[in-house]
């Protein structure tokens, strides 16, 4: 299983537009991608392209989240989804 870890730099966090841009940018990868946030069991990581969970997720600014996939073409998934969570998407 690929694991990467990211930072939130949206300025509020993962709620509302942000975590709308994200849940379809997850939504859109060849592989299932979880969500968590960092130094919670693997167990309890959400459905990374679901609005729902990410609100629920409750991650703020600064905040480290871990993403997980496995398949073919995770590896460049969790890049790119990586790359979302690490720009500020409260500023474009």
């Amino acid at each position: 299983m690929a694991e990467r870890k990211a930072t939130i730099a949206s300025r509020v966090g993962l709620h509302a537009r942000p975590a709308s841009i994200f849940a379809e940018a997850a939504a859109a990868q060849p592989v299932d991608v979880t969500i968590g946030m960092d130094g919670e069991p693997a167990e309890e990581a959400m459905d990374a392209a679901s609005m729902l969970a990410l609100m629920s997720l409750g991650a703020s600014h600064g905040d480290v989240v871990v993403l997980r996939a496995e398949g073919d073409g995770a590896e460049t998934a969790l890049d790119e989804l990586v790359k979302v969570l690490e720009t500020d998407l409260d500023a474009e």
